[in-house]
């Protein structure tokens, strides 16, 4: 697209500023000639440019060469649609067209060629594959059926072979069908994670593990194939003794093998992810040793593992309780027994006396004494609720039976019934994980003390529901106060998750910390700063009238300098979410215009580094959420990423589709845009930092009446004196 619409809207004063502004000062290189330095117009058609360009050369026909940016640049052929990439200085080259290009390397690296020019040939191959123009022609003669071919013949090990897969894997992003794949080209590239040489190439396994996670998310037939050839536990000693880039798609292959698997093979997945050796080797090899450079992709990869870790609950979740079960009653009974027996549990030294079970059950806090299984019917969290209890009751014995006791000697209006408790912790941690919900396209929260366990769920239940006794006892609740104590121990499980605690003894401390006390305080400060905004004084009223517009004002400008600075997000294509693949959009200081570009997750680009532009005049809408017509055509992710997805709409080109990484994100760059546009901002953000503002600037103006009492309505005008025959004198 073209940078130049709507430029006399940005510098009112000519033609000859806008003219000069589309010629570009640059040099053109072509091997074995000396540069050109041309000034290049952005106004002429390409092909007359080249034209020159080669008749400065005396190259006949100019139709087989194009022009290239340099190697800084990517090498991309410049086509009609990236020209507004040149900028002043480029050093562009002048080579053979897509075509031609792609016709020469697609017979340079046919197995019939020399060994050396081959291998030439398929480094070239891997450095233009990721150029859509070049990918485009290099298909239309059966290029992929060549690079198959390669690796199905098995002449290349090592670096050859990695530049193969590597230009396979950048063609394919084509948007070409999985589906094409015979198992022997997935078995040859098997071979690859399965070889037990300890040299092998790293970038050779890194295209071949994202090749197999590739065909596991994106075929409808190619799973089993994968699965014959490849396992989570071949794929485990990649994580330890290879650089970052392999280990993300080791998990990633992980991931998506554990994602496609059924449920038994889900489990044995889950199983061998959960051993001492393997959570050990995420801890040390993945998580300590990344340390700050682990960057979004490996985190998000993480969450994923997570997410799918704590899915395997969903079934629980949603499965009641049979009341007629016998592994059930036998369950139920085994919690009574290890509750008030003393055979129950033989660490437990305190001497209990059971009475008559239906006394044990009401004790224990079952609603239906007499079928206490009954209690568990409904669905979320059904049996996992049992489930979570017992693991409390056979791991944690003595907390359990101090939790148990403690509730049935208090007096019956303050006793917090175990069982009522249970189940409706159970659906708080339910809903806090989104469990049985998929990995958000845009996720990256992960826990760290969820891989140093092997029951990370169960043992996240035990820690809160010895919480939600204590948080009780402080807050001296009685039955009355059970949604309140329920809602202090969300807060205080939600507030402790932000710290991320790498041990479940570094979550107890910061439980610990986070009390009930400390919670109103938290609560109360939240309410100070509501509490002149909710004012509905006459004066107050008219105050915050006053004051909105200023403040709506400097709203505007905060999202402004946001998108000023700029923000990186995932590029995505109709399969979703492309790994490794980002792009950074700036806002112009002038505010006219949009530049953007190309980066990588580490990447802060500054704004001459973004070649494309999009003027603001160009811009005919901002969509969000489900209205982005892309999120709904997404094959992945859930509603959950089109929550914060949004799409600019030019006149004159296809949309701009993002995901944001947080909601705040989300807020920030559609208020931003809005306010680009001329429309309302719209966003909860936007609500809350608007309440927020203005109940500080009240304050701040009502310093001056600190102790005096601001009337509801104004005081009445006194009357008009009789006359106004009255001085004073100094």
């Amino acid at each position: 697209m073209s940078s130049q619409p709507g430029r006399d809207k940005v510098l009112p004063t000519t033609t000859r500023t806008s003219v000069s502004e589309n010629i570009k000062k640059v040099a053109i290189t072509m091997r074995g000639a000396q540069a050109q330095l041309i000034e290049l117009d952005q106004n002429r058609p390409l092909a007359a440019i080249i034209q020159d360009i080669a008749n400065g050369w005396n190259l006949g026909d100019p139709e087989t060469y194009s022009l290239q940016f340099s190697e800084t640049n990517g090498q991309k052929y410049i086509t009609e649609r990236n020209r507004g990439e040149i900028g002043n200085g480029n050093v562009l080259k002048l080579t053979e067209s897509p075509a031609k290009n792609a016709q020469n390397l697609y017979n340079q690296c046919k197995l019939n060629s020399g060994p050396e020019e081959r291998i030439k040939g398929l480094q070239e191959l891997s450095k233009l594959s990721s150029d859509s123009t070049f990918a485009t022609e290099f298909i239309n003669i059966k290029g992929l059926d060549l690079l198959i071919d390669i690796v199905n013949s098995g002449v290349y090990k090592g670096e050859p072979l990695a530049f193969t897969l590597k230009s396979f894997v950048a063609l394919m992003e084509n948007n070409i069908s999985w589906d094409v794949l015979q198992p022997e080209f997935i078995k040859r590239v098997a071979e690859c994670v399965n070889c037990s040489n300890q040299s092998q190439d790293s970038n050779c396994l890194q295209a071949a593990l994202e090749i197999l996670e590739l065909v596991v998310m994106n075929s409808t037939d190619k799973l089993s194939v994968v699965e014959q050839v490849v396992t989570p536990s071949n794929v485990i000693p990649y994580l330890e003794k290879y650089d970052l880039d392999v280990r993300k798609n080791a998990i990633a292959l992980i991931n998506a093998l554990f994602t496609k698997a059924d449920p038994e093979k889900k489990k044995k997945i889950a199983e061998s992810l959960q051993t001492r050796s393997m959570r050990n080797i995420i801890i040390t090899h993945v998580i300590r040793s990344v340390g700050s450079q682990m960057g979004q992709e490996m985190a998000h990869q993480l969450y994923v593992l997570q997410t799918l870790l704590l899915n395997l609950h969903e079934e629980k979740m949603n499965t009641p309780v049979d009341s007629h079960d016998q592994v059930t009653r036998q369950h139920i009974e085994e919690l009574r027994r290890i509750a008030f027996d003393v055979d129950g549990d033989p660490n437990i030294n305190t001497v209990r006396k059971s009475q008559s079970p239906a006394q044990d059950y009401k004790k224990l806090g079952f609603v239906n004494v007499s079928h206490p299984a009954k209690d568990f019917t409904t669905t979320p969290p059904g049996l996992l609720t049992l489930h979570n209890m017992l693991y409390f009751a056979r791991t944690h014995g003595e907390n359990y039976v101090k939790v148990v006791l403690e509730n049935s000697s208090r007096a019956d209006e303050h006793d917090c019934p175990f069982v009522k408790a249970s189940i409706a912790l159970t659906k708080k941690i339910c809903d806090i994980f989104h469990i049985g919900e998929p990995p958000m396209e845009e996720g990256s929260t992960f826990y760290p003390m969820f891989f140093h366990h092997d029951k990370p769920l169960e043992e996240f239940f035990s820690v809160c529901i010895q919480l939600l006794n204590k948080t009780w006892k402080e807050m001296r609740a009685t039955s009355k106060d059970f949604e309140k104590v329920l809602g202090v121990v969300k807060e205080q499980i939600i507030r402790s998750l932000d710290i991320h605690p790498a041990t479940f003894d570094a979550f107890r401390n910061r439980l610990h910390q986070l009390n009930y006390n400390e919670i109103k305080k938290l609560w109360d400060h939240d309410r100070q700063i509501k509490e002149e905004f909710s004012s509905q004084a006459k004066p107050i009223i008219e105050l915050r009238d006053k004051v909105t517009p200023e403040i709506i004002e400097l709203i505007q400008q905060q999202r402004l300098q946001i998108l000023e600075k700029g923000s990186r997000f995932n590029k995505y294509n109709n399969r979703g979410r492309m790994k490794d693949k980002y792009w950074y959009w700036k806002l112009a200081p002038n505010h006219k215009t949009f530049h953007y570009g190309d980066c990588t997750e580490t990447d802060t680009p500054v704004l001459e580094q973004l070649h494309n532009k999009l003027p603001i005049v160009d811009i005919r809408s901002l969509q969000t959420g489900k209205d982005c017509p892309w999120a709904q055509k997404s094959k992945r992710g859930g509603n959950n990423s089109a929550n914060c997805a949004f799409s600019i709409v030019p006149d004159t080109a296809d949309s701009f589709n993002f995901v944001a990484t947080s909601e705040t994100e989300f807020d920030y760059w559609t208020d931003g845009i809005n306010v680009l546009l001329g429309t309302k901002m719209v966003s909860s953000q936007m609500k809350q930092d608007l309440e927020t503002l203005l109940s500080m600037e009240i304050k701040l103006r009502l310093l001056d009446t600190e102790g005096v009492t601001i009337p509801s309505q104004p005081p009445p005008i006194p009357k008009d004196p009789q006359n106004y025959d009255f001085n004073y004198s100094l």
